[in-house]
């Protein structure tokens, strides 16, 4: 229970924006079933229904039965997906089949898993993904890592990247160009979500919000219907008098600064309603 109070919310909220994400780029994807691998208390799942309310099955995978039963218990008188989900024992370390999923989801799963097994389990999620996979692991180098080994995977065995990513080039934060011309020398994102009062008791917190900083990644299968793919903001944009600059990652697989000019109102004025993780047209 300390850890649903301290981590659920978080987690939630970056699974949500993922998905939100994901939906505006593939405004068509209506998965029905849902795999959520390494589910823990399952606030990854309510992050899905919310995005995807065509979803109506959804099974939990996970190797804690303490978590699969908290996670039946929350969602006992939640919505009839989540409280009639299929809750399963799994080491996902294991070499016997996942179930299949029209959206299967891994989020902050991948750290638990020994690093040598980990590109071996994105390929047995990828297998079971019958529309749309979704990786969510922490904003640090280390979390950064894991999802860059699980998109060289991904892109081998013949996966759509949907997002972050605007192109199948090497990533091009990685390595000692990452921290080049003010980019940040990984990629991940960042949400805020508001505290409750339990939650800031379980952390030991003051402030009523937190920031939670995520790295992630979208697949897709080729059939799947999405929207082009354009520049991605790496970074919260810099407002001067002059004009407003932004860390973009580029279809071309390039990272490269982009000024917007003031005296160009038109453009001034669009790039004002951009954020960090929001898409450049």
């Amino acid at each position: 229970m300390a850890y649903a109070l301290a981590r659920l919310p978080a987690t939630y909220a970056a699974c949500a924006a993922v998905f939100a994400e994901a939906r505006r780029m593939a405004p068509e994807f209506a998965p029905a079933r849902l795999v959520d691998a390494g589910s823990g208390p399952g606030g990854g799942s309510w992050a899905a229904l919310d995005a995807f309310p065509t979803l109506t099955s959804v099974a939990w995978l996970d190797a804690s039965p303490p978590f699969l039963a908290l996670a039946g218990r929350l969602a006992a008188d939640g919505p009839a997906p989540l409280a009639a989900a299929d809750a399963r024992k799994v080491d996902l370390t294991a070499e016997a089949d996942l179930p299949p999923g029209d959206l299967v989801m891994a989020s902050y799963a991948l750290a638990e898993i020994p690093q040598p097994a980990q590109a071996a389990l994105v390929r047995r999620l990828w297998a079971g993904t019958e529309g749309l996979l979704a990786l969510v692991e922490p904003g640090t180098p280390a979390g950064y890592a894991r999802i860059l080994a699980a998109r060289d995977a991904l892109i081998q065995d013949g996966a759509v990247i949907l997002a972050p990513c605007p192109h199948h080039a090497a990533c091009p934060l990685a390595g000692e160009d990452g921290r080049h011309h003010g980019f940040p020398g990984w990629c991940h994102f960042a949400v805020r979500l508001p505290r409750s009062r339990d939650h800031r008791l379980a952390k030991g917190a003051e402030a009523p919000f937190e920031d939670e900083k995520f790295s992630y990644l979208v697949a897709l299968r080729p059939q799947v219907a999405a929207a082009t793919r354009g520049a991605r903001v790496l970074a919260p944009p810099r407002a001067g008098k002059p004009g407003i600059e932004l860390r973009l990652c580029t279809p071309d697989g390039a990272a490269e600064g982009r000024f917007v000019a003031r005296r160009d109102k038109t453009a001034h004025a669009r790039a004002r309603r951009l954020d960090w993780a929001d898409v450049f047209d």
